[in-house]
């Protein structure tokens, strides 16, 4: 099987990785890819965010099957636009993904479906958005509607900088606070079936201790020991069946992979936000459990049979990844540094990386690198990842040093 990637982060990487280790997969092709990605498939140029462009390239490419990884081209169209080539695609339409495209949407889902989530307001002006803020009170929960890279959601007990927030936004959702612990978990659907992988965690703020502005993230660890023994199955009957259903049931059905991002309060697991993609970094830890092949589940859900797909079977003790940043990430990130010390080592998860003409790996984002291990439990996971943190030499970068470390100490409580 031919198989078309479409992305070019640290996500489509280790997607890239996984798909490349499914023996069914005969050729990997990355479009556009990254140096990372070049060393186990052909990199070919496309735009992602043209619909049209990444349809032409499959049928191009002779692709068997379609894998699109990041949201854009998902909410541009691209998965519509390559099954209407006739070639089976990972994806929900562009319907269904304004799940991620808008947050409004996505609550009016949630409401349609019973969805346990925050109380919200949707508001698009400065005085609605001062009441909501209001209503719920510190601390301030404000989401821009539209997408926004994991950067556009402010969580904070400063009532003028929520405000300030929202009036960067053409529309905003203000929510109450939900406390406790967070948990992502990826669902593969062809919008009936649905089959849930390991539950993981992400570290959303760029500082140790959870501080700083949101970034796309800044790390992840799978599977969370800390989390009630039925929250999967908790949520696939509170959460995932119920919005299924309203996305069918408005003709909209949501076929690919549901992110469900949640936090465990006390009242039980609630969702804090749908994406219609797998997340990323969380999507390096999932994967690098996974023993299942990869190409064949996603394969299952593009073509309506997961039903049929046997259940998913997982590597052993845990897995951590620690992203490496560069300078001034999240604002204006520096590019074109030199990289040295990760070529050919294994775990380096390329993110936001380049080859220079003469050659050399340089930084060309903000989140360049995911160091990324396994380990028999979450502490020889934890020290093998930042190991391979200590083997990346580029200036001015930066990374947190406690990815996973209350989980490994057993600080992370649950109160149900």
């Amino acid at each position: 099987m031919r198989v078309l990637l479409v992305g070019s982060g640290g996500r489509e990487h280790a997607l890239a990785t996984a798909l490349a280790a499914d023996p069914s997969v005969t050729s990997l092709v990355c479009a556009p890819g990254n140096p990372g990605m070049a060393a186990m498939a052909q990199v070919v140029p496309v735009d992602v965010t043209d619909a049209d462009a990444v349809a032409d390239l499959a049928v191009g490419v002779g692709a068997d099957f379609v894998v699109i990884g990041p949201e854009q081209p998902l909410v541009a169209g691209a998965a519509d636009a390559v099954r209407a080539r006739g070639i089976p695609c990972f994806g929900p339409s562009r319907a269904a993904a304004e799940l991620e495209g808008s947050k409004a949407f996505a609550k009016a889902i949630m409401d349609a479906a019973g969805v346990p989530t925050a109380r919200s307001r949707v508001c698009t002006d400065a005085a609605q958005t001062a009441a909501a803020l209001d209503e719920f009170g510190a601390p301030y929960v404000v989401k821009d509607d539209g997408l926004a890279a994991g950067k556009g959601v402010v969580v904070t007990s400063d009532r003028q900088a929520a405000l300030d927030h929202a009036a960067e936004c053409d529309r905003v959702v203000v929510e109450e606070y939900l406390s406790g612990p967070e948990a992502s978990l990826f669902v593969v659907t062809d919008g009936t079936a649905a089959l849930p992988l390991l539950p993981a965690q992400d570290f959303k703020r760029v500082g140790e201790g959870d501080t700083g502005p949101n970034t796309g993230g800044m790390g992840a660890y799978a599977p969370l020991s800390w989390a009630p023994a039925d929250l999967v199955d908790e949520v696939m009957a509170s959460v995932v069946h119920p919005t299924l259903a309203a996305m069918r049931d408005r003709g909209t059905p949501f076929a690919g992979l549901l992110y469900v991002g949640l936090a465990i309060t006390p009242d039980g697991p609630k969702v804090i936000e749908f994406n219609c993609r797998f997340g990323d970094p969380e999507t390096q830890v999932v994967l690098a459990l996974l023993e299942t092949p990869l190409a064949g589940l996603l394969g299952a859900a593009a073509t309506g049979t997961l039903a049929e797909h046997p259940p998913l079977e997982w590597h052993g003790g845990s897995a951590v990844t620690v992203v490496v940043a560069a300078e001034n990430y999240p604002g204006t990130p520096r590019k074109g540094d030199v990289i040295t010390g990760v070529d050919g080592l294994p775990g380096i998860i390329h993110a936001g990386t380049a080859r220079r003409e003469d050659g050399a790996l340089v930084s060309a984002g903000g989140r360049v690198l995911c160091c990324t291990a396994t380990g028999a439990d979450l502490a020889a996971a934890r020290e093998a990842a930042y190991a391979l943190v200590d083997r990346v030499e580029l200036a001015g970068s930066h990374y947190r040093r406690d990815i996973a470390l209350t989980a490994v100490r057993g600080e992370i409580a649950v109160s149900l």
